[in-house]
């Protein structure tokens, strides 16, 4: 049996001002009822003993600390640019931006 009927599909879209027609009813009822069977599956899942988490894998520790190390200078950076301005790379202008 299902449990969700046609009736009930057509209230739901009256009171959610939409028009359905006939076929979009009997598609809509046979889909909900389908939704509505899932969910009473995953409620019938033992699940007393489970933790509830947020996250299916533990979380903790998966950065590592932060820690100063040398890095390149501007000079060292942008010796090997193929155009440089003012310190910076140099990048051809696009969409048309104006400066």
């Amino acid at each position: 049996m299902p449990a969700i009927s046609r009736d009930e599909v057509s209230h739901l879209a009256r009171l959610s001002r939409l028009a359905l027609t006939d076929a979009e009813l009997d598609e809509f009822a046979g889909q909900i009822d389908g939704i509505i069977n899932h969910v009473r599956q995953v409620q019938e899942v033992a699940a007393a003993d489970v933790e509830p988490m947020s996250h299916p894998s533990s979380l903790a520790g998966v950065m590592r600390e932060d820690e100063v190390r040398p890095t390149l200078t501007a000079e060292q950076a942008l010796d090997q640019a193929p155009s440089v301005r003012e310190d910076r790379f140099e990048v051809p202008r696009i969409l048309g931006e104006a400066e």
